[in-house]
């Protein structure tokens, strides 16, 4: 909370002490398991409190996730454009509170998460860019030999699961889950472990952004216990992630093996803070498929 808060506070008068909930379907919920845990500051001193989820959390998420793909699959990509600069106007106006969530537990310092913050509005805004776009770069007409129209148009994948980097907590997040829903997917991500505040503020972002319900979820907990579960859902078709350990990273694409699902464990490979990646359609490669049609032509 930063110090003209603390300062216009009645005195004598107790602060309503905030609990960071999950962001499912549209809606703010507890954890279904009840549980949660402490954020910590930079000395160690309790800094707020914030709800775990559980595997029937992500399942919900997922549900949730299914019920809006084919509603924001069918919106124009000049829509999602407007919806996601929308996020972009609503983050530029909370940009003290984005800076105060990811300084919130001393993993950055102020100027650091003030240029954080800029990149991810920057980020969001480039996204926004892109969505009425992406057919003409990724698709194209091939060459066949033969009396045939042959063309390769790019089709958003559905579900995709995203874990975002512990750092920087907030850009990695909005840089996977921009690129997935500029190009129709929805998502399902499960924030930073280490600083969730900056993931979870996303949320109210979107919820007031004209965001439809259900296009993203936002899900704070263990990567050790929802990972797994992660991997292996059958309704997800890609998972992207950042910030594993090896054996994290294994595990993932072990479990995308038994469940059919596209696998991308090293997505900051890449880094966030860079422009040769993020800013060009190689970051919307990813969260897309190709369709390729032959049509005859008539004689």
């Amino acid at each position: 909370m930063n110090d003209s808060k603390k300062t216009s506070r009645e005195p004598g008068r107790i602060a309503v002490a905030k609990t960071w909930k999950l962001f499912i379907g549209g809606a703010f919920p507890r954890s279904e398991s009840g549980r949660s845990t402490r954020v910590l500051g930079p000395g160690g001193d309790f800094e707020t409190n914030v709800c775990l989820a559980s595997r029937k959390d992500l399942r919900n998420a997922v549900e949730a996730a299914e019920s809006a793909r084919a509603g924001w699959q069918n919106r124009t990509g000049y829509n999602r454009g407007q919806i996601l600069h929308r996020i972009a106007e609503m983050a530029e106006c909370r940009r003290g509170e984005i800076v105060d969530a990811i300084t919130a537990t001393g993993s950055a310092t102020r100027r650091v998460a003030a240029e954080e913050a800029d990149r991810s509005i920057d980020r969001l805004v480039s996204h926004a860019g892109w969505t009425d776009k992406v057919e003409q770069v990724l698709g194209c007409r091939n060459s066949v030999a033969g009396p045939y129209h042959n063309m390769s148009i790019p089709e958003p994948i559905g579900v995709v699961g995203v874990v975002a980097p512990d750092q920087p907590s907030l850009l990695g997040l909005v840089s996977m889950i921009g690129s997935a829903i500029a190009t129709g997917n929805v998502v399902v991500a499960v924030v930073s472990e280490s600083n969730p505040l900056p993931g979870l503020l996303l949320g109210e972002l979107c919820a007031t952004s004209d965001v439809p319900a259900g296009v993203v979820n936002l899900l704070s907990g263990s990567r050790k216990e929802l990972l797994p579960h992660l991997a292996t859902h059958r309704a997800l078709g890609a998972v992207v992630a950042a910030g594993l350990s090896r054996t994290q990273r294994r595990a993932l694409q072990e479990g995308g093996v038994d469940s059919l699902t596209r696998v991308h464990p090293a997505m900051d490979d890449h880094p966030f803070d860079g422009t040769d990646f993020w800013t060009t359609p190689r970051a919307l490669m990813p969260f897309v498929e190709t369709k390729t049609i032959w049509h005859p032509i008539g004689g």
